[in-house]
């Protein structure tokens, strides 16, 4: 566990470290091929990521229609949707954490870019791959399941009949805060000093917080919460519904980002000034 520990003069001293503030343009990563292994990480994780979610978003409306020979009551239903999108993210955060950090979302890397946790190059670059890596996941499945793809609405997100736009993104900016604030939190070089478990067990929690946010707001916006995973339906569903309301996406998850990074640095964290400000008073007293 962390712990105080007896440092010059009497201090108290911390037994972890904050890593230091990322560079906000790193040039020399760009020399670096770790950079594109990531890079490439994120592409092939979040294509993963959409044909498994989209493939059971399908399956489910599928097995439930019941004009179709379907039952009411067959298919996963919404619980097991949000089990794909939250399991799905356990595992691939837990495969490419090592690699890339594992964000496979555009507001988590922005998250993690306002906190200064990744270079502007870097998040840049990741957007962009989950962003391609989102088309193609689900270009595959409309290669595979085209007739069912274009039935059953592609997996699209978009603002269900009944709830106004102000609902929509306040659904996606509280949705979006729960995923980052839990990033965060799981990843905080505090925390995994005291439990050296946790870092071992992060990619849990973040899985359940997207487990836990599709339960609450599948019925308002389909959850986006990722605005990888919404444009690469909307690109590949080309509807004007999806289309209409895909700003909400992007804009909602964005907020929702910059709120969780402000929360934890700034609020739960405190800044580096108010740490110092702080041992000043005591060296006073």
């Amino acid at each position: 566990m962390a712990k105080d520990m007896e440092g010059p003069e009497g201090f108290q001293t911390r037994d972890y470290e904050d890593p230091p503030p990322t560079p906000f343009i790193d040039a020399e990563e760009l020399t670096k091929w770790s950079l594109y292994r990531a890079v490439i990480a994120e592409f092939v994780a979040t294509l993963l990521f959409l044909y498994v979610t989209v493939l059971t978003v399908i399956g489910y409306k599928i097995q439930s229609d019941t004009k179709a020979g379907g039952d009411d009551c067959g298919g996963v239903g919404i619980l097991g949707i949000a089990w794909a999108f939250g399991g799905m993210i356990f595992i691939l955060v837990y495969c490419t954490a090592g690699i890339s950090g594992g964000h496979i979302n555009p507001a988590v890397t922005f998250g993690l870019f306002l906190a200064r946790k990744v270079s502007l190059i870097r998040a840049v670059l990741y957007m962009v791959a989950q962003c391609l890596g989102a088309i193609c996941g689900v270009g595959f499945v409309k290669a595979f399941q085209s007739s069912y793809y274009v039935r059953y609405g592609g997996g699209a997100n978009s603002l269900a009949d009944g709830y106004s736009t102000g609902t929509g993104l306040a659904a996606e900016i509280i949705g979006t805060f729960v995923l980052v604030y839990t990033v965060f939190s799981a990843t905080d070089p505090k925390r995994n000093a005291r439990d050296s478990h946790v870092p071992v067990l992060a990619p849990l929690p973040i899985g359940f917080a997207v487990f836990m946010v599709h339960l609450a707001t599948i019925p308002i916006t389909g959850t986006g919460i990722n605005p990888a995973r919404s444009f690469g339906a909307a690109v590949i569903y080309n509807k004007s519904k999806p289309w209409d309301d895909h700003w909400i996406f992007w804009v909602g998850p964005f907020i929702g980002a910059a709120i969780a990074a402000f929360y934890h640095q700034f609020v739960l964290r405190a800044s580096g000034s108010k740490s110092l400000g702080s041992f000043r008073s005591a060296a006073n007293v």
